[in-house]
């Protein structure tokens, strides 16, 4: 039973707790405060390192992101207890404070500290189409 879980778990993308096996799958997309396009470059990059760590340390996965200036796109896999609002919460706050000490040159284009817009977007996707979601997130720098 163990082995033929494990298959399934392996074949299907699905992650296996210790008594479930579970794949709740989310595309989350939020902005740069008013829309600065400050996500380039060394920035760029810092950034989609810091998200891979927080998501080491927060438990849930990152599968595919892209940053295209102004706002990030995201497909995240979390364990059910892990709220997708709580996933924004933590990547927003921990990133937004670690990108104004490592780039202190941001805080001159954006007013009073904040890094991120209030508002968030979040959809959860179904094993139908998250190839699609895929591949719309990898497609977002190519839309110049």
């Amino acid at each position: 039973m163990v082995i033929l879980l494990y298959t399934m778990c392996m074949r299907n993308n699905l992650i296996k707790a210790r008594t479930c096996v579970y794949n709740i799958n989310y595309h989350i997309v939020w902005t740069v405060k008013y829309r600065h396009k400050i996500l380039i470059g060394d920035v760029e990059q810092y950034l989609k390192e810091e998200l891979l760590n927080i998501a080491k340390e927060k438990d849930f996965i990152i599968h595919t992101m892209e940053c295209d200036k102004d706002h990030i796109h995201l497909f995240v896999s979390a364990h059910p207890k892990v709220s997708p609002s709580y996933i924004v919460k933590m990547c927003k706050g921990i990133s937004g404070r670690k990108l104004f000490i490592k780039f202190p040159e941001i805080n001159k284009k954006l007013w009073k500290n904040t890094l991120w817009n209030s508002s968030f977007y979040i959809e959860t996707i179904g094993s139908t189409n998250e190839e699609n979601i895929k591949r719309y997130i990898e497609n977002q720098k190519r839309k110049e």
